[in-house]
């Protein structure tokens, strides 16, 4: 057996060893996390308007930091862009990652010279974690194509600013470089059809094996490929077998994916951020991905149906509950300080922690008290394309208040890659299943205060449409699957085929 193989995989179950024995004392490393990095955040701006050095249990960190989102920070951001030093945590940020805001324009996310290493790190054991559950190797030997931001960083007050995943290019470890496509003059390219097309033509020859990127844009790319070589990707690229991916719910994609490549490859779910890598899946067939508790965060938890109100608890790891949906607070060594992420998770396991995304605190729907998530609409509609032999490309779903006609309703835009033989036990079912999950949805729709969902077929390349109409198409840009309002479905309203 190669010598080299064998060394890898050693060391990928002794990490992976390593890795539980520090997820089952969670708690007690959290804690360590939570006074390590108020001691060096105390001489900081933030440090002292908080009163850090006062700091000395958790209830006081609760009582001096508050819970803020980007906008409440921005004044902190506005001193780093202004070149000021030991604003939110010592020095200046290594890097600025720049992300897209939904109501303010662009956020700059602060990286510390101490923080990149972890996003590098957890990237790296999500792969060995794959590695010492399956004993496969053999990915490591040929190309690997990461669907990613420009690399070409500019500066702000000295700062280098980018995309996260372009600046995560800078530090692709030394030993796959050699491995990695597209090269750094495609993966230049601002406009996304225009690079799309360089990939396809610098990868279509290559020995792929290993192809990451967030789920509608790397369809985009199968899609190109299918289309110039008329083959699916598994004959293109034959040795294929692992598929890394994250940003959004893979479920609804899965089956448009297997199509594409003509045969099942092996999935590895990753849940980075620009504030930090949350959590990675650490075994294939357990549900949820394991939470990073040493990685340079201190997190907190607001129960999702609290967070509107007055003063909402927050609880730190060891303090969490199986089956409930949480807002995620960061406090990282980036200096993120009571930091609202925006995504909500739920626990599904405690030993180890694992969590599973179940979507945004924006990206949810209670326009009739129905209080429907993400994670819900998701399930239900890949449970029913599953049934039905459906392939769904993309949807997104909205309330309608005032329908010209019956009852408000739920209104589903949905993208066919192929429709189901019929649409309307294809919504009943998707309805059904939506009862079965939410009590408060089901009993609006048997009080006859709501109808059940209403489908709306769309054009093909509907939403790639939208998405270039405002500014958005490629790179890590993502549609919201759920909203409390109609922006997008209005938008998407002129590509409708009913």
């Amino acid at each position: 057996m190669n010598p080299k193989r064998i060394a890898v995989q050693t060391y990928a179950r002794r990490l992976a060893k390593r890795n539980y024995k520090i997820a089952s004392q969670a708690a007690e490393i959290q804690e360590k996390w939570r006074c390590a990095l108020v001691r060096k955040a105390r001489h900081t701006r933030f440090g002292r308007d908080h009163h850090f050095d006062a700091i000395r249990t958790y209830a006081d960190f609760k009582a001096r930091v508050p819970i803020r989102d980007y906008e409440a920070l921005r004044p902190y951001i506005s001193q780093i862009l202004a070149g000021c030093p030991d604003v939110l945590w010592p020095g200046k940020p290594l890097y600025l990652s720049k992300t897209s805001g939904t109501t303010s324009g662009a956020k700059y996310i602060p990286i510390s010279i101490e923080s990149m290493p972890f996003h590098i790190r957890a990237a790296k054991h999500a792969l060995l974690h794959y590695i010492s559950g399956t004993q496969k190797t053999d990915f490591l030997a040929g190309k690997l194509i990461f669907l990613q931001g420009s690399p070409q960083l500019v500066k702000k007050s000295g700062i280098p600013t980018g995309r996260l995943s372009g600046i995560a290019a800078h530090h692709v470890p030394r030993y796959l470089q050699k491995n990695r496509l597209p090269s750094f003059q495609t993966n230049a390219l601002a406009d996304w059809e225009t690079k799309l097309d360089a990939i396809v033509a610098e990868t279509r020859h290559a020995d792929m094996r290993l192809i990451s990127g967030i789920p509608p844009w790397v369809q985009m790319y199968f899609e190109k490929l299918r289309a110039e070589t008329g083959r699916p990707i598994g004959q293109i690229f034959p040795h294929f077998s692992l598929f890394v991916h994250g940003g959004v719910n893979y479920e609804p994609y899965r089956l448009k994916f297997e199509q594409l490549i003509g045969r099942s490859v092996d999935t590895l779910e990753t849940y980075p951020a620009s504030e930090g890598f949350i959590a990675y899946q650490d075994k294939r067939g357990e549900p949820g991905l394991l939470l990073i508790v040493d990685g340079g965060i201190f997190y907190e938890f607001v129960e999702a149906a609290r967070f509107d109100g007055d003063s909402p608890p927050r609880r730190a790891i060891a303090e969490v509950e199986l089956g409930k949906n949480y807002a995620v607070i960061l406090n990282t060594n980036a200096g993120l300080w009571g930091y609202v992420l925006g995504d909500t998770v739920e626990f599904v396991s405690k030993h180890p922690h694992r969590v599973r995304v179940t979507g945004r605190l924006g990206q949810y729907t209670s326009a009739f008290g129905e209080h429907v998530i993400a994670a819900e609409v998701e399930r239900s509609l890949a449970a029913a394309a599953a049934r039905f032999g459906a392939r769904v490309s993309a949807f997104t779903v909205a309330p309608q208040l005032s329908p010209t006609s019956g009852l408000p309703h739920h209104e589903w835009f949905v993208e066919f890659e192929r429709e189901p033989d019929d649409l309307k036990a294809f919504s009943a079912e998707i309805d059904r299943r939506m009862q079965a999950q939410n009590a408060y949805y089901k009993d609006l729709i048997q009080g006859k205060m709501l109808r059940p969902l209403v489908l709306r077929r769309l054009q093909k390349n509907a939403f790639q449409r939208y998405m270039r109409s405002i500014g958005k198409l490629g790179g890590q840009n993502k549609v919201l699957h759920l909203a409390d309002h109609r922006e997008i479905a209005d938008a998407l309203e002129p590509f409708t085929l009913d």
